[in-house]
């Protein structure tokens, strides 16, 4: 049986709501869920109630941007506490950063004669955060590109014309961060830093170092060479392997984990992950009562 821990709802840059995304859980019969927005709880409490409705176990997820010297990253935290203050303050500062940079990215859009407003860009995100995704999908309704993609490779993307950075921890402050709120880190999508390979088994042990608990083995674009050797990285560290789809919507082209022709993340993974966080959690308990 399956698990899918790696999805996105309207809070963040999915089209689906938390609920929603659990009812297709349920519909494939998965053994277990999470939900794990950019750099946002606010979709949590909504998938775990629905979840404790439909019987099916779901696990407080988050996804945050991060950067280790020249890398741009992904580290997933599973089972943090939603409600756990520091935490949603430290998130606070990295969603005002975004703000800026989607204003930064309308003015230099604006500058090219391609004007999309404010306004506009709140109406299309709806109850989520605004970010490129959601210009990006103003930018093709208005006309001004034939889809998303055409969007980032011209004008969105790194070192792009209408290309701004925002505010980024690194991934050591990330770690640390989501192990003080009862969570564990996992890399998001290794496979993607370099599809040879050869950069992954330095930057993993530094990860380590930094308290690094798993890797997301099982995920769409890894091939049975990046899933071997991250296998093998996972072994050598002691890391969970976890997966997922990185399910965005329908639209986005990528299935949702348990389809036919989509990944199947082994439902194993749930009980190694619960063991870690207890292990986490407890050490974290301890830390501060010495503290």
């Amino acid at each position: 049986m399956c698990v899918e821990l790696h999805t996105h709802s309207v809070y963040s840059d999915g089209t689906a709501t938390p609920a929603e995304l659990v009812h297709m859980a349920v519909e494939r019969r998965l053994k277990g869920f999470a939900l794990t927005d950019h750099d946002t709880l606010e979709g949590v409490p909504e998938a775990m109630q629905c979840g404790q409705e439909l019987g099916m176990p779901v696990i407080s997820g988050i996804e945050i941007s991060v950067k280790h010297r020249e890398h741009s990253l992904h580290i997933l935290g599973y089972g943090v506490d939603p409600k756990n203050q520091v935490l949603l303050d430290w998130l606070a500062r990295l969603q005002e950063g975004r703000i800026e940079r989607n204003r930064n990215i309308l003015v230099k859009l604006t500058k090219m004669g391609l004007l999309i407003t404010e306004e506009e860009l709140a109406q299309i995100s709806g109850c989520g955060q605004a970010g490129r995704p959601h210009i990006a999908r103003l930018m093709q309704e208005k006309g001004y590109v034939s889809n998303m993609q055409q969007a980032f490779r011209i004008y969105l993307g790194r070192n792009k014309p209408a290309w701004s950075s925002r505010l980024s921890y690194s991934a050591s402050e990330a770690i640390t961060m989501l192990h003080q709120a009862g969570g564990v880190a996992v890399l998001a999508h290794p496979g993607m830093i370099d599809k040879n390979m050869n950069v992954q088994p330095q930057l993993i042990r530094e990860l380590v170092e930094r308290g690094l608990d798993g890797l997301e083995v099982f995920y769409p674009t890894h091939n049975s060479r990046i899933k071997k050797r991250l296998q093998t990285l996972a072994r050598k560290y002691n890391l969970l392997c976890t997966g997922g789809s990185d399910y965005h919507g329908d639209q986005h082209g990528r299935l949702f984990a348990g389809e036919a022709g989509g990944i199947c993340p082994p439902d194993s993974i749930i009980v190694e992950l619960l063991e870690r966080l207890q292990y986490v959690q407890m050490r974290e308990n301890k830390e501060e009562h010495s503290a």
